[in-house]
């Protein structure tokens, strides 16, 4: 049998096994585990030939990599919320973890729950809470580290679900978050928790928090330095995060591996450099070891000091896996080192699987590995560097468009301006303006900044800079795979440019359509607010573009336009915000941008200025060609017929009439059937349709109005529209009681099953032929930890 690397193997196979666990449903029992133990070992024991013997070892690796993730699932799992204290008032006493994040009401807290004071109350040890001061108390904000008493409602963690989608529950659940809600403040005990080590990191680090801010008021890129030194990420705007995406910089504006590992480098030659000027340091314990040592160590105080963040946990543990390697002797191996620490990495954090840093870190140390293979010390430095940068904007395209569908075509120009001045610079000056009394090293390092962002802000105004694509299948995405190996061959080896045709199936895939005279439907959840995709043959309508959030970002940036992507659209035919309620127009300006839509149909009357927001009128003044909203306004796309019943024009004269009043109402007809899109229609709109055009309302699906407010679904309309399903957007436990339960009444009385997007995730209808059919994203995209 050859050589084989088989300890590289098994972790990879144990690693193997802790990421299946995280693609489940529902975790499995332990029946079969049991008896594939003996199993196992019967194999093992047997007169087996090499090859055959290492495969045995591999699955046993495999097992033990899938019976160790479920055993940790399982015991997360267990600290669930009971449902019986869901929202219920708890008195609970709790220490702030990190940094806490300025809302619009108050803070967002994550706490470690240290005592219940209500008999019988279970809580998880670790929360997430939007916390705001009672009447009476002191409102200045809580620090990290404080111990603080507090009145919560808590509930079990859900967030919105939709297919290429962010999953909020997944992210809780690796940080052991098994709890949400919201609470007052009851009075502040400790400033720091006594007796904690943590406590009094999360001190500090609110404290140069605040010596930063007040360092930097008024600086446009003040976030980004408190990023770079704390990992103050809610720091940095959504404008900015928006262009480190399109210009492929998003990794150097946080802490990430990269930060970590120069910031070590610059400690070891430092270090390295007055070790040796030190003769009897340096016959006692060799230079280069010694070094090492010393710049794990500040590595590992960064990696303390920006809050122990599980991207920079991940490049500490390879620096760590690497000095090990270095004082026993092992370093001549990059990839036993390498994957030492993707052992350490799944062992610590079986989790980390489901994180986007853990595939792009490791993989682009593993291309460079495997592109450089010596060949990188060839020629000058700068031909190095290119060739590195060739590797990584390569090797991690198919994974950049896995998880992301889009690749950034200026990131190694962006790269090359931003990571010397970033983590060399930038970096560097925003630990010692946190750390020290001075204000220089903050002004410096936002210098340095600008700098940046108006190199960042040049490459972002050249035409055609990122290129989105719809989320690879499996196999073009194993093809893509085999291509990057393929072309990082060395020079001289025939056929490289083979690799170039593997990449096709993924950047020329075929795409699913509905076909002519077919309607698909996808009914976003987007929590409390509508947003709706409708697609023909060749054609894609959103109807409503979801709510904007306190954060300051809105759903059409963060759940319309990435689900647009993953289906592979990049442009709009149309766009509707049936009125001006920020939780159906708040997303639409983001839309506007990222997808031009050719034509935007609105109800946002110029004449009504005096009453519109200021987010309404920039909507028009975004929109090209904005049309308005009125009754006998028809098209067709594809055999698919398309037609507004509501308002009509007059309505538009009468400033007596609200928003709700003006909902643009649609009714679209496929050779299936119909549906009925109504917005925020309330009865007054209702009953003007019922007596108006009563023989055009039927209509086999119904999004119910004003995402079932008693106001709205009106006995009388119900039985004209006749419908067989009712689509429900509405956001979980949301502050207006929807849906009202005379409404689901309503809805069960005429005949039509119910679906919500707070139980179910985004609603997908397909109208073929064969009828219609709804499927669910709380069905398909379910995973273990989903609702628990």
């Amino acid at each position: 049998m050859p050589d084989v690397p088989v300890l590289r193997l098994w972790i990879l196979a144990l690693t193997a096994g802790v990421a299946v666990v995280q693609t489940l449903s529902a975790l499995p029992g332990w029946n079969g585990f049991w008896l594939v133990l003996p199993a196992w070992a019967f194999l093992w024991w047997q007169p087996l030939s090499p090859w055959p013997r290492l495969v045995v070892s591999l699955l046993a690796a495999f097992g033990l990599g899938f019976g160790y993730a479920q055993w940790r699932a399982e015991a997360r799992l267990a600290e669930a919320m009971p449902p019986a204290w869901e929202g219920r008032d708890i008195l609970l006493t709790g220490q702030v973890l990190g940094l806490p994040v300025a809302t619009q009401r108050g803070q967002r807290v994550t706490l470690a729950v240290h005592r219940v004071h209500v008999q019988g109350a279970r809580v998880p040890g670790r929360i997430s809470l939007s916390l705001w001061s009672a009447p009476g108390v002191d409102a200045h904000p809580v620090a990290g580290g404080d111990l603080i008493q507090v009145r919560a409602r808590l509930y079990r963690p859900q967030g919105t679900l939709n297919p290429g989608g962010f999953d909020y529950e997944a992210w809780l659940l690796e940080r052991g978050i098994r709890a949400q809600g919201w609470g007052t403040l009851e009075r502040v005990l400790a400033a720091p928790a006594p007796g904690s080590m943590g406590a009094r990191l999360d001190a500090a680090r609110s404290r140069m928090q605040q010596h930063l801010t007040g360092t930097l008021e008024g600086q446009p890129y003040a976030g980004v330095v408190k990023a770079l030194a704390l990992g103050d990420q809610d720091a940095i705007t959504s404008e900015q995060w928006e262009l480190f995406r399109r210009t492929g910089v998003t990794h150097l504006m946080s802490i990430s591996g990269m930060h970590v590992t120069l910031l070590g480098w610059l400690a070891f030659m430092a270090l390295a450099w007055g070790w040796r000027r030190v003769p009897g340091l340096a016959l006692r314990i060799p230079t280069r070891l010694a070094a090492a040592w010393l710049a794990l160590g500040v590595s590992a105080g960064y990696v303390l000091l920006s809050g122990w963040g599980i991207p920079a946990q991940r490049t500490l543990f390879m620096l760590l896996a690497a000095t090990l390697a270095l004082t026993l002797g092992r370093l001549q191996s990059t990839t036993r080192v390498l994957a030492s620490a993707l052992f350490l990495v799944v062992l610590l954090d079986p989790w980390a699987v489901l994180s986007v840093g853990f595939w792009l870190s490791f993989s682009a140390v593993a291309l460079l590995i495997y592109a450089g293979a010596g060949r990188f010390r060839e020629g000058r430095w700068w031909r190095a560097w290119v060739r590195s940068q060739w590797a990584v904007t390569l090797g991690l395209a198919p994974l950049l468009l896995l998880m992301f569908n889009q690749i950034s075509l200026v990131s190694p120009l962006a790269n090359a301006l931003a990571i010397p001045l970033v983590s060399l610079l930038a970096v560097p000056l925003s630990i010692l303006a946190a750390l020290a009394p001075w204000d220089w090293p903050a002004h410096l390092a936002h210098t340095v900044l600008e700098i940046v962002m108006a190199g960042l802000h040049w490459l972002d105004r050249l035409p055609g800079l990122v290129w989105y694509g719809p989320t690879p299948t499996l196999p073009a995405l194993v093809l893509a795979g085999l291509g990057v190996l393929l072309l990082l061959l060395p020079r001289g080896v025939p056929a490289r440019w083979l690799g170039i045709l593997l990449f096709l199936p993924m950047l020329l895939p075929t795409l699913s359509r509905p076909e002519p005279g077919q309607l698909h439907l996808r009914l976003l959840d987007v929590g409390q607010g509508l947003a709706i995709l409708v697609s023909t043959h060749r054609h894609d309508l959103v109807y409503d573009a979801g709510p904007d959030y306190a954060s300051g970002q809105d759903a059409g940036a963060r759940i319309v336009a990435p689900v647009l992507h993953h289906l592979g659209i990049g442009r709009l035919s149309g766009l509707v915000v049936s009125h001006d309620d920020r939780d159906h127009s708040g997303g639409a300006l983001s839309l506007l941008s990222s997808h031009a839509p050719a034509w935007l149909l609105s109800s946002l009357d110029d004449r009504l200025a005096g009453r519109l927001s200021d987010h309404g009128r920039a909507i028009r003044h975004r929109a090209a060609s904005p049309i308005l909203c009125m009754a006998g306004q028809t098209w067709s796309w594809d055999q698919v017929r398309f037609q507004v019943l509501y308002p009509p024009a007059r309505y538009y004269d009468n400033p007596g009439f609200g928003d709700n009043d003006r909902s643009c109402v649609i009714r679209i007809e496929a050779a299936a059937g119909a549906v009925l899109l109504t917005g925020d229609l309330a009865r007054l709109g209702e009953m003007t349709l019922v007596d108006g055009m009563p023989d055009t309302l039927a209509a086999d699906i119904l999004v119910v109005g004003h995402h079932g407010s008693a106001s709205s679904t009106s006995e009388e309309f119900l039985k004209r529209v006749g419908p067989r399903h009712a689509l429900i957007s509405v956001g979980r436990r949301n502050s207006f009681g929807h849906p009202d339960p005379s409404v689901l009444s309503r809805l069960q009385a005429a005949g039509a099953r119910v679906w919500r997007t707070d139980a179910d995730g985004q609603l997908h209808l397909t109208m073929t032929r064969q009828g219609i059919d709804i499927q669910t994203s709380r069905v398909l995209e379910r995973r273990y930890w989903h609702g628990r």
